[in-house]
């Protein structure tokens, strides 16, 4: 799909990964007003000056009133985002990973209920900023077959996009033929999705400005898991969908070019530019 954008926000940004259930809420604000900004500006462009509004200005009691048809303008935007403190502390509680999954009803209830919650609180932020985000719970729509294969509709993210809407989508626990339930990582939705509607281009917001080498430089690009095997270890904090070197491997498998970096390097991402370090 010409022009369109996944973009991953990793649950460190949004959330504080020591903490369980905690919103980082400025990094959060901060983050979603910049994506406020990249969705709406097309559309102010081209409203008269009665209509026209920044983000800053539209308030919560507006919410109803979003105009979903600015999608002709940011040109298409898919929104994902991790689990932070909300699903992975739950998961690790439960013993539940990407690999090992669980048939208790209860523990698949709140691990998705958690990531329920910090998606309504993503998609709350977002709208306040203008933007129409709706979400999409893989939970109800995602699988993995007999051989651990994801499915995921792309069809659902294809028709919210062409009504002009940001579907808003995050990693949870779904159904697993062979395990019960297991953990789908955001990074595996970014994957699907961008591949599913051949997108431009991913980038993957995260807390540090890229992938760092020894030296704590960010390395400018990657093309083989082989040449950052070294430098890449284990992540600080909980996480039990593989942390930098998890997101490394799967972005090296994505077509289009994926971008890793930090929340100041956002609004260079949405004008197209280089930013953090590039896999392909």
């Amino acid at each position: 799909m010409k022009g369109l954008s996944v973009l991953k926000l990793g649950g460190s940004v949004i959330t504080d990964k020591t903490t369980p259930e905690a919103v980082d809420t400025d990094t959060l604000e901060t983050v979603v007003e910049t994506i406020g900004s990249a969705v709406t500006s097309g559309e102010s462009a081209s409203t008269t000056g009665h209509e026209r509004q920044t983000s800053a200005e539209r308030s919560k009691k507006d919410i109803g009133n979003l105009n979903h048809h600015s999608h002709a303008e940011h040109e298409g935007l898919i929104i994902v985002h991790g689990g932070g403190s909300f699903g992975h502390h739950h998961a690790e509680r439960h013993n539940v990973s990407t690999t090992t999954g669980t048939s208790d009803a209860a523990a698949i209830w709140e691990i998705h209920d958690a990531m329920r919650r910090l998606n309504d609180t993503v998609i709350e932020a977002l709208h306040a900023v203008g933007v129409p985000a709706i979400p999409v719970h893989p939970l109800s729509v995602a699988t993995r077959d007999e051989n651990s294969t994801l499915e995921i509709p792309i069809d659902p993210f294809s028709r919210m996009l062409a009504q002009g809407y940001v579907p808003v989508t995050h990693g949870d626990i779904v159904i697993d033929s062979q395990s019960g339930a297991t953990i789908l990582s955001g990074d595996e939705i970014v994957v699907s999705v961008a591949e599913g509607l051949t997108a431009d281009r991913v980038g993957l917001c995260s807390t540090v400005s890229g992938v760092y080498d020894d030296d704590g430089s960010v390395i400018p690009k990657i093309t083989t898991y082989e040449s950052v095997a070294d430098v890449l270890g284990d992540s600080e904090t909980t996480d039990v969908t593989g942390g930098m070197a998890g997101k490394v491997r799967t972005l090296l498998n994505l077509e289009m070019p994926a971008h890793i970096f930090g929340p100041t390097a956002l609004t260079e991402f949405f004008a197209h530019k280089q930013v953090g370090t590039s896999i392909q």
